[in-house]
């Protein structure tokens, strides 16, 4: 299971469904990378630069869900993970999307055989829309159910 709840971290990682939150509004003067942002100021944070970051996920650009295994192949937590945002506005069903996501994906995948119609290798998983929300593709699979055994 830590694999798949490291499958299910990177999915969530790479599609960037989500590349930017709602705008906030600073509620003290901050310096950030030597600006100063004064108080009041409508930010809009981009989580693609945190999801992305070339420090914590090496070649982000790349489907791997070893940016969420440690040095012994369990899972490993990241303060780079947000796709449910962060902060006070952070979805507050996090956890119970998480779980629900790891549980449909798994039993998906022990009753079903999935196969792409074309060659893996053709699939493009760049979004056909990228503006508030990243919009993936539409792809069509195959899907065959595993028979059925009888316990005796």
């Amino acid at each position: 299971m830590p694999y798949m709840d490291t499958v299910i971290h990177e999915i969530q990682r790479y599609i960037d469904l989500i590349p930017n939150t709602l705008s906030l509004s600073v509620t003290q003067n901050i310096q950030f990378r030597g600006y100063h942002i004064p108080k009041g100021t409508e930010i809009l944070p981009s989580l693609t630069s945190v999801l992305y970051d070339e420090k914590e996920f090496p070649n982000p650009e790349k489907f791997d869900p070893g940016h969420f295994l440690d040095a012994s192949g369990n899972f490993k937590k990241s303060d780079y993970f947000m796709p449910f945002s962060t902060g006070k506005r952070a979805c507050v069903g996090e956890g119970l999307a998480l779980m629900e996501l790891v549980l449909i994906l798994t039993t998906i995948l022990q009753h079903f055989t999935l196969k792409p119609l074309v060659d893996p290798k053709a699939i493009d998983p760049t979004p056909v829309d990228n503006g508030f929300i990243s919009v993936p593709p539409s792809y069509e699979i195959s899907c065959a159910l595993f028979p059925f055994k009888e316990n005796n």
